[in-house]
Protein backbone atom coordinates (compact mmCIF):
# COMPACT_ATOMS: atom_id res chain seq x y z
CA UNK A 1 0.00 0.00 0.00
CA UNK A 2 1.18 3.53 -0.77
CA UNK A 3 2.67 5.60 2.04
CA UNK A 4 1.70 9.24 1.66
CA UNK A 5 4.42 11.85 2.08
CA UNK A 6 5.20 15.52 1.41
CA UNK A 7 8.25 16.71 -0.51
CA UNK A 8 9.35 20.33 -0.81
CA UNK A 9 11.97 21.16 -3.41
CA UNK A 10 13.99 24.11 -2.04
CA UNK A 11 15.25 24.87 -5.56
CA UNK A 12 11.69 25.60 -6.74
CA UNK A 13 10.05 27.26 -3.71
CA UNK A 14 9.60 31.02 -4.26
CA UNK A 15 8.34 31.89 -0.74
CA UNK A 16 4.89 32.92 -2.01
CA UNK A 17 3.10 31.30 0.98
CA UNK A 18 0.22 30.10 -1.21
CA UNK A 19 0.44 26.70 0.50
CA UNK A 20 0.05 28.09 4.01
CA UNK A 21 -2.74 30.51 3.05
CA UNK A 22 -4.66 27.78 1.18
CA UNK A 23 -4.37 25.44 4.16
CA UNK A 24 -5.47 28.06 6.67
CA UNK A 25 -8.49 29.06 4.58
CA UNK A 26 -9.54 25.55 3.57
CA UNK A 27 -9.55 24.20 7.12
CA UNK A 28 -10.54 27.40 8.95
CA UNK A 29 -7.47 27.12 11.20
CA UNK A 30 -7.90 29.37 14.27
CA UNK A 31 -6.11 32.71 14.54
CA UNK A 32 -2.54 32.38 15.81
CA UNK A 33 -2.13 28.79 14.64
CA UNK A 34 -0.67 27.48 11.39
CA UNK A 35 -0.60 23.96 10.01
CA UNK A 36 1.91 24.85 7.28
CA UNK A 37 4.52 27.61 7.12
CA UNK A 38 7.32 28.63 4.77
CA UNK A 39 10.79 28.91 6.28
CA UNK A 40 13.59 30.86 4.55
CA UNK A 41 17.21 29.99 5.33
CA UNK A 42 20.16 32.28 4.57
CA UNK A 43 17.65 35.12 4.22
CA UNK A 44 19.10 38.02 2.24
CA UNK A 45 22.26 36.20 1.14
CA UNK A 46 22.29 36.47 -2.65
CA UNK A 47 22.58 33.06 -4.29
CA UNK A 48 22.33 31.20 -0.98
CA UNK A 49 18.76 32.00 0.08
CA UNK A 50 16.37 29.03 0.01
CA UNK A 51 12.77 28.60 1.12
CA UNK A 52 11.00 25.43 2.14
CA UNK A 53 7.42 24.68 3.13
CA UNK A 54 7.18 22.91 6.50
CA UNK A 55 4.29 21.06 8.14
CA UNK A 56 3.78 17.63 9.64
CA UNK A 57 5.92 15.36 7.49
CA UNK A 58 3.89 12.25 8.44
CA UNK A 59 6.98 10.40 9.63
CA UNK A 60 7.17 6.64 9.20
CA UNK A 61 8.27 6.27 12.83
CA UNK A 62 6.66 9.43 14.22
CA UNK A 63 8.09 10.57 17.58
CA UNK A 64 4.83 12.34 18.44
CA UNK A 65 3.02 8.98 18.44
CA UNK A 66 5.62 7.48 20.79
CA UNK A 67 5.36 10.25 23.42
CA UNK A 68 1.59 10.85 23.52
CA UNK A 69 0.45 9.60 26.97
CA UNK A 70 -3.20 9.17 25.90
CA UNK A 71 -2.54 7.70 22.44
CA UNK A 72 -4.52 10.37 20.62
CA UNK A 73 -1.99 10.41 17.74
CA UNK A 74 -2.05 7.48 15.34
CA UNK A 75 -1.16 6.47 11.80
CA UNK A 76 -3.72 5.34 9.24
CA UNK A 77 -3.22 2.68 6.56
CA UNK A 78 -1.64 5.23 4.19
CA UNK A 79 0.99 6.28 6.74
CA UNK A 80 -0.76 9.60 7.43
CA UNK A 81 -0.26 10.73 11.04
CA UNK A 82 -3.63 11.83 12.46
CA UNK A 83 -4.93 12.76 15.89
CA UNK A 84 -8.14 12.48 17.90
CA UNK A 85 -9.02 15.83 19.46
CA UNK A 86 -11.47 14.17 21.84
CA UNK A 87 -8.62 12.29 23.52
CA UNK A 88 -6.03 15.10 23.55
CA UNK A 89 -5.24 16.52 27.02
CA UNK A 90 -3.05 19.38 25.78
CA UNK A 91 0.13 18.19 27.51
CA UNK A 92 2.40 19.37 24.68
CA UNK A 93 4.68 16.30 24.63
CA UNK A 94 4.04 15.92 20.89
CA UNK A 95 5.17 19.50 20.29
CA UNK A 96 8.47 18.91 22.05
CA UNK A 97 9.04 15.56 20.29
CA UNK A 98 8.34 16.82 16.76
CA UNK A 99 11.46 18.02 14.89
CA UNK A 100 9.26 20.09 12.54
CA UNK A 101 7.19 21.94 15.17
CA UNK A 102 4.01 20.61 13.57
CA UNK A 103 1.71 20.26 16.61
CA UNK A 104 0.11 23.61 17.46
CA UNK A 105 -1.97 24.69 20.46
CA UNK A 106 -4.51 27.52 20.62
CA UNK A 107 -3.08 28.96 23.85
CA UNK A 108 0.47 29.37 25.15
CA UNK A 109 -0.03 28.34 28.74
CA UNK A 110 0.74 25.69 31.33
CA UNK A 111 0.32 21.94 31.07
CA UNK A 112 -3.21 20.88 30.20
CA UNK A 113 -4.64 24.39 29.81
CA UNK A 114 -3.31 25.11 26.33
CA UNK A 115 -6.26 23.46 24.58
CA UNK A 116 -6.53 20.66 22.03
CA UNK A 117 -3.60 20.05 19.69
CA UNK A 118 -4.00 20.83 16.00
CA UNK A 119 -1.70 19.87 13.13
CA UNK A 120 -1.58 19.07 9.44
CA UNK A 121 -3.83 16.13 8.61
CA UNK A 122 -2.67 15.71 4.98
CA UNK A 123 -6.26 16.82 4.28
CA UNK A 124 -7.39 13.41 5.56
CA UNK A 125 -9.66 14.55 8.39
CA UNK A 126 -9.76 12.56 11.61
CA UNK A 127 -11.35 9.53 13.26
CA UNK A 128 -14.93 10.68 12.63
CA UNK A 129 -16.99 9.58 9.63
CA UNK A 130 -15.45 10.90 6.40
CA UNK A 131 -16.80 14.31 5.30
CA UNK A 132 -19.26 14.52 8.19
CA UNK A 133 -20.04 17.92 9.69
CA UNK A 134 -18.32 16.88 12.93
CA UNK A 135 -15.13 15.90 11.10
CA UNK A 136 -15.09 19.14 9.09
CA UNK A 137 -15.58 21.27 12.21
CA UNK A 138 -12.75 19.56 14.13
CA UNK A 139 -10.19 18.78 11.41
CA UNK A 140 -11.19 20.57 8.22
CA UNK A 141 -12.13 19.16 4.85
CA UNK A 142 -11.28 15.52 4.09
CA UNK A 143 -9.90 15.81 0.55
CA UNK A 144 -8.29 12.36 0.66
CA UNK A 145 -11.73 10.74 1.07
CA UNK A 146 -12.78 12.70 -2.04
CA UNK A 147 -9.82 11.21 -3.96
CA UNK A 148 -7.87 14.48 -3.99
CA UNK A 149 -4.42 15.51 -2.82
CA UNK A 150 -3.83 18.05 -0.03
CA UNK A 151 -4.78 21.56 -1.13
CA UNK A 152 -1.37 23.03 -0.23
CA UNK A 153 0.34 20.84 -2.84
CA UNK A 154 -2.34 21.53 -5.45
CA UNK A 155 -1.94 25.30 -4.93
CA UNK A 156 1.84 25.33 -5.40
CA UNK A 157 2.41 27.16 -8.69
CA UNK A 158 6.03 26.04 -9.10
CA UNK A 159 5.36 22.44 -8.03
CA UNK A 160 7.93 22.84 -5.28
CA UNK A 161 5.55 21.22 -2.81
CA UNK A 162 4.47 17.74 -3.82
CA UNK A 163 2.22 15.27 -1.99
CA UNK A 164 1.39 11.65 -2.65
CA UNK A 165 2.95 8.19 -2.67
CA UNK A 166 6.44 8.46 -1.15
CA UNK A 167 8.01 6.16 -3.76
CA UNK A 168 6.59 8.21 -6.62
CA UNK A 169 7.77 11.46 -5.02
CA UNK A 170 11.27 10.02 -4.63
CA UNK A 171 11.32 9.16 -8.34
CA UNK A 172 10.17 12.68 -9.28
CA UNK A 173 12.81 14.31 -7.08
CA UNK A 174 15.53 11.96 -8.35
CA UNK A 175 14.64 12.93 -11.92
CA UNK A 176 14.77 16.64 -11.04
CA UNK A 177 18.21 16.31 -9.47
CA UNK A 178 19.55 14.38 -12.48
CA UNK A 179 18.17 17.05 -14.83
CA UNK A 180 19.82 19.80 -12.83
CA UNK A 181 23.10 17.92 -13.04
CA UNK A 182 24.00 18.65 -9.43
CA UNK A 183 25.34 15.41 -8.05
CA UNK A 184 27.58 16.57 -5.23
CA UNK A 185 26.89 20.21 -6.07
CA UNK A 186 23.35 20.13 -4.67
CA UNK A 187 22.39 22.88 -2.22
CA UNK A 188 23.57 21.99 1.28
CA UNK A 189 25.90 19.20 0.13
CA UNK A 190 29.12 20.80 1.37
CA UNK A 191 27.61 21.76 4.71
CA UNK A 192 26.11 18.31 5.25
CA UNK A 193 29.11 16.25 4.22
CA UNK A 194 32.13 18.46 4.74
CA UNK A 195 31.11 21.04 7.29
CA UNK A 196 31.72 24.79 7.19
CA UNK A 197 35.30 24.42 8.50
CA UNK A 198 36.85 22.39 5.68
CA UNK A 199 34.94 23.78 2.68
CA UNK A 200 35.88 20.83 0.47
Amino acid sequence: MARMKFLCDAERCIDCNACSVACKNEHEVPWGMVRRRVITVNDGEQGHERSISIACMHCTDAPCIAVCPVHCIYQNDYGIVLHDKDLCIGCGYCFYACPFGAPQFPRQSNFGSRGKMDKCTFCAGGPEEANSDVEREKYGRNRVAEGKLPLCAEMCSTRALLAGDGDLLADIYRERVVRRGYGSGAWGWETAYYGPQTGS
